[in-house]
């Protein structure tokens, strides 16, 4: 399978390029990034066939039909990273906590977040890919609070690979920092941004866009990529359990195969929506993909009215802070998908030159046909921790934004998949207010006051950070980014 533009070519990039190529350098002409030229057909014949294979099977089935340039034995070895979540056999749980309403768990992985989902195996291929062709990377990562722990986890100590991971200082939850300042792998190297996330991504874009700073990693023989979203290799990951938990409900007798369900996802960067928009395109019975956002609601604006408006927004810190986004980057793949290449070029580019764009009316009717969308502000979510948990469910933040959509968008009386993205370990101050009412605990507090409500454990990777040794201790002004990972090379 090839992978092609998303605004065009500026004569200066190849026109097509395959999967290794797309996922080593993830931006194409004109500031761009890359979509799969075609998708396989993985409907009915396919859901049939693999209604009772494991995780890795699917996995593995899926990234065969998508034809990619990886040898079998990578994907093993990337796949076989599944096996040291919490349960190898199944490591994305489906939950029933309603009669109509099921959560597909993604955070059963060693940094407890779904990003591991995608970049536990997307950092053995691109490591393996790097030593098969003697390459040596510098890989950019940009995090709200999940990427970075989980690019951490997956990068360190892999050979020909160097990782530089930018977060917002005072922006994350004190466990996902944690999970960052406390990694010492001389290959990882560790930034708190006075920012915010889009900043931090801002910065990432550029410096993969920027021709100087590449060659100045040139002359020390460093080639650089990314392991955010923009790269189509963690993209490709977050197709497969969307597949997954369809296959799952129909094992559990709650749908039957051909069924149409709600995928029901908390969106920030539009990752996570976009890999069940390519299983929908794919064949995958799917009615709408329903997207939660929190008080940072631009995709819910652009969703209800198709206008994507910055010119007077600025990100405002929540409770569920992994969604404190403003810019979405694979928004851009879905315009490309419906759009062409020339539309999304100039949509792409006066949001960059103007901060605004809008969508015309039947550009909106097409988004509208397969999107609907809903916020949920902090005091709206931490209601709806506290319903849940009294029936039985515990949940984060992020997940209960996702409540919200399922109680406002729906047309139809049809099952829902809620796609949790985080372990409650994650985000325990906002959960412990939620549950008991105490005000401003610290984590490890927090964490105690609810493992005690719950009467459950706090998992050991959790508990453990408070004690290990801070040996990443950067934090700096934005425009210092760039001398700070020369500094680490």
């Amino acid at each position: 399978m090839q992978f092609i533009e998303t605004r065009g070519n500026d004569g200066q990039h190849p026109e097509k390029v395959s999967f290794s190529e797309a996922i080593l350098s993830p931006i194409s002409s004109f500031g761009g990034i890359y979509s799969p030229e075609s998708l396989p057909d993985l409907g009915e014949t396919f859901l049939k066939t693999h209604i009772n294979s494991d995780y890795k099977t699917l996995a593995r089935a899926v990234l065969t039909a998508f034809e990619i340039d990886i040898d079998a034995d990578i994907i093993d070895s990337a796949l076989a990273l599944y096996d040291n979540f919490d349960d190898p056999t199944n490591p994305v749980p489906v939950v029933k906590v309603k009669d109509d309403l099921f959560v597909s768990e993604l955070w059963h992985g060693p940094t407890r977040a779904f990003k591991d989902m995608a970049l536990q195996p997307f950092g053995t291929v691109l490591s393996s890919i790097a030593q098969n062709r003697n390459e040596h990377y510098l890989i950019l990562a940009a995090t709200s609070g999940d990427t970075g722990p989980a690019a951490l986890e997956t990068f360190k100590n892999k050979a020909n690979v160097q990782v530089a991971c930018m977060y917002p200082d005072g922006g994350t939850s004190d466990v996902q920092r944690l999970q960052m300042v406390t990694e010492d792998a001389k290959n990882l190297k560790v930034i708190g941004v006075k920012g915010d996330f889009d900043d931090t991504q801002n910065a990432l874009k550029h410096l993969l866009a920027s021709k100087a700073f590449k060659d100045t990693l040139k002359e020390k023989n460093i080639l650089l990529s990314a392991a955010n979203s923009v790269n189509f290799g963690r993209i490709i990951f977050q197709t497969i359990y969307h597949i997954h938990s369809y296959l799952e409900l129909v094992r559990q007798n709650a749908i039957q195969s051909g069924d149409k369900v709600y995928l029901n996802v908390p969106s920030g960067n539009f990752g996570n929506a976009l890999g069940g928009y390519y299983a929908m395109k794919m064949g995958l019975p799917v009615e709408k993909i329903l997207i939660a956002s929190n008080n940072n609601n631009i995709l819910t604006k652009l969703i209800n009215t198709g206008a994507y408006d910055l010119r007077s927004a600025s990100v405002i810190p929540t409770t569920s802070p992994a969604m404190d986004i403003l810019k979405s980057s694979n928004i851009e793949r879905i315009f490309f998908d419906l759009f062409g290449k020339e539309r999304t070029k100039e949509l792409m580019s006066q949001l960059d030159d103007e901060k605004y764009y809008q969508l015309n009316e039947n550009e909106l009717k097409q988004i509208q046909a397969i999107f609907s969308a809903d916020f949920c502000d902090d005091d709206q979510g931490k209601e709806y921790i506290k319903q849940a948990f009294s029936t039985g469910y515990l949940m984060d933040p992020h997940t209960a934004t996702c409540f919200k959509a399922y109680d406002t968008c729906r047309e139809k009386p049809l099952k829902t998949i809620v796609y949790s993205t985080a372990e409650w370990t994650k985000f325990s101050p906002v959960i412990a207010n939620a549950l008991t009412g105490e005000v401003d605990a610290h984590d490890l507090d927090a964490l105690k006051s609810i493992a005690k409500e719950a009467n459950i454990k706090i998992p050991a990777i959790i508990s453990g950070l408070f004690d290990k040794e801070i040996t990443q201790k950067s934090i700096i002004e934005k425009d210092e980014i760039e001398s700070e990972i020369l500094s680490f090379l």
